[in-house]
This record gives C-alpha cells, structure tokens and sequence, in this order.
C-alpha cells in the first residue's frame, strides 16, 4: 500500500490554535522558561493568550498555552522541547 493511501497520521486539522498544557512546581522563572522554549520554535506565539492555574496547594502551576501550529511536525517540535526541559513536569 502506498503512503498517499494511507490514514491520516493525526485528526487535527492544520493550521490550528492548539492548546498545550505545561505543569511544573511553582518557579519564579517557569512561566518565562515556558514562553521563551514556545516562543524560540514558534516566534509567532502570543504570551497573552497564555492561561494559568495554580494548584490547590499552591505547589504547582499548570498553563495553558494557544500556539498557532501550521503542521504535526512542528507541534511536535514544541512537545519535544517542552517535555525535555527539567523545570517542566508534564506536557498535555
């Protein structure tokens, strides 16, 4: 069977606003860690739509970020570097 009749390889549609959510503990540098790793794969991303939550013991923060991705290898680029770095916890 040939790749062009294959399944797509994801149900998103491309370009899109998609949200990933980035959960770490409590840092005075975790928002900007998170912006500055979105912002060096996608210079396009606007801090301000970030959205945040912090835990109910206050040990964690979770935000939700809205990237505008043009395809799945790029937003799995920005997974990849956000997964990876130390300061952040999990990548949804």
């Amino acid at each position: 069977m040939s790749d062009h009749n294959m399944p797509p390889e994801t149900l998103i549609e491309f370009p899109c606003h998609f949200p990933i959510k980035v959960m770490g503990e409590v840092h005075d540098e975790f928002t900007s860690t998170v912006i500055e790793i979105i912002k060096h794969k996608n210079d396009s991303f606007d801090p301000s739509t970030i959205e945040m939550k912090g835990s109910r013991e206050g040990r964690y923060i979770s935000l939700t970020c809205f990237v505008y991705v043009t395809s799945k290898p790029e937003l799995d680029d920005i997974y990849r570097s956000l997964s990876t770095h130390p300061m952040i916890k999990v990548v949804l």
